[in-house]
């Protein structure tokens, strides 16, 4: 299990795993599908040794499959929302990603969290496959500028930031609701310039607070 390029997962924690799959927080159930990242975010949990998020402690031992998944959410109609979002990257496990929105969808509405780098990470537009298996997608912006993006984001290859507003253009041909965020408090970061970008891409967007997870 690898929770960033050349960094093996055990160096990022030493604490005991509990494999939470998934987590209800808000009147939502949240997937904690991976812990797999394509960043690696200066502010993260688990980039600072921290895997608890509300007292659910989201490091896993290894990528669960579609029907674990399934069984631990249980009853759909209970939640509001199921929201594929752990402390990794949803996308890099995309077929998993793929086979329970689509199990899902229908029970209740399906948000997907995610950094935006699919497409550049798989090589192609995945956006179709989302199409009417997820309604939502939250898509983590972070910063008004490239060069503010990569200080505290910190991508392992050039042109993610761009990649981000490429994949937001190919996700509004599929999905109707949108929302970009960034996070307050963060170093350079403009939230009024943020939102100024979501505007001219005709999508929401939403401020998180720095510190505050989940």
């Amino acid at each position: 299990m690898i929770c960033y390029e050349g960094t093996d997962i055990n160096q990022c924690n030493n604490k005991a795993v509990d494999n939470q799959l998934t987590y209800a927080l808000h009147g939502n159930c949240y997937v904690n599908l991976t812990n797999r990242c394509t960043l690696r975010c200066s502010f993260c949990p688990k980039f600072n040794k921290q895997w608890s998020i509300r007292g659910y402690h989201l490091r896993l031992s290894e990528e669960p499959t579609t029907n674990q998944v399934l069984e631990s959410i249980g009853d759909v109609g209970q939640f509001q929302e199921i929201v594929f979002c752990g402390l990794g990257e949803p996308t890099l496990s995309l077929t998993s990603l793929l086979d329970i929105a689509e199990a899902v969808h229908g029970g209740a509405r399906v948000r997907l969290n995610t950094d935006g780098l699919g497409n550049l990470v798989h090589g192609m537009d995945i956006t179709p496959m989302l199409a009417n298996r997820i309604d939502a997608i939250s898509v983590s912006l972070n910063a008004q500028a490239e060069s503010i993006y990569d200080r505290h984001c910190r991508p392992p290859q050039t042109g993610t930031y761009p990649a981000i507003l490429d994949f937001v253009a190919c996700a509004q041909e599929h999905i109707d609701d949108i929302t970009l965020t960034a996070i307050d408090g963060l170093e350079g970061v403009d939230i009024n310039a943020c939102k100024e970008i979501a505007d001219k891409l005709n999508v929401n967007f939403r401020t998180r607070s720095l510190n505050i997870v989940g």
